[in-house]
């Protein structure tokens, strides 16, 4: 479970306070895979970040009683001057997992070839994503964090591969995933919410959602 309890976040732009949430109450249970609908700018990364726990709130309390992976894309703890080899076992051992293991899932998901032994200094961003999202989806949490949905990438068997563990995993797992793209939650969401002007509102389903999001956005 995780729940956020009247938490708020703002950040003062030098002309203005940018307000992200303001005194907002929600809680995911595990099995309940939730969708949020956010327009771009008004805070979508600051909120998985607080989620995952790498941003803390001005106020209110963040309640974890489960194992949350940190958000798709985050680089932290991935160092650019080792190789993915390193980095793989590296971040495995952090988490207490068999590095065999965590090596062979992402050399067989990221299919990078040669690349595995190389800097990960030396990749493009969608080289750097997949390796990513590989190591995200090799190691065990409950729920899962996703920013703006699938990496893009330009490897298709790598997007058919990562598709089908992930599906995979919402058997067993939660997946949070933020998006200003309704499309990108349908495939992941049983239930969504939508941010607007610092207040989450949450619906039963995303068609719900969807009609809130649409009117605030294009009206």
């Amino acid at each position: 479970m995780l729940e956020f309890d009247n938490v708020s976040k703002s950040f003062w732009t030098g002309t203005q306070r940018k307000v992200i949430l303001e005194r907002v109450s929600f809680r995911v249970e595990l099995g309940n895979s939730l969708g949020i609908l956010a327009p771009n700018g008004t805070g979508k990364t600051t909120l998985i970040n607080m989620m995952a726990g790498l941003e803390k709130p001005d106020e209110g309390v963040i309640r974890r009683d489960c194992r949350i992976s940190f958000p798709l894309g985050f680089m932290g703890g991935v160092v650019n001057k080792h190789t993915a080899v390193e980095n793989s076992r590296y971040i495995a051992r952090l988490y207490g997992l068999d590095p065999d293991y965590v090596e062979a899932f992402c050399r067989w998901l990221c299919n990078l070839g040669e690349y595995f032994e190389q800097p990960l200094g030396t990749y493009s961003s969608g080289m750097r994503s997949r390796f990513t999202f590989a190591l995200m989806l090799a190691l065990d949490f409950d729920m899962y964090l996703i920013d703006e949905g699938m990496p893009s990438s330009t490897d298709v068997e790598f997007n058919k591969k990562a598709g089908e563990v992930l599906r995979e995993r919402l058997r067993t797992t939660t997946i949070i995933i933020v998006s200003h793209q309704p499309n990108v939650l349908e495939k992941f969401a049983r239930s969504a919410a939508v941010l607007l002007n610092g207040k989450l509102y949450m619906f039963d389903t995303l068609e719900e959602a969807k009609q809130l999001y649409d009117y605030q956005t294009q009206g």
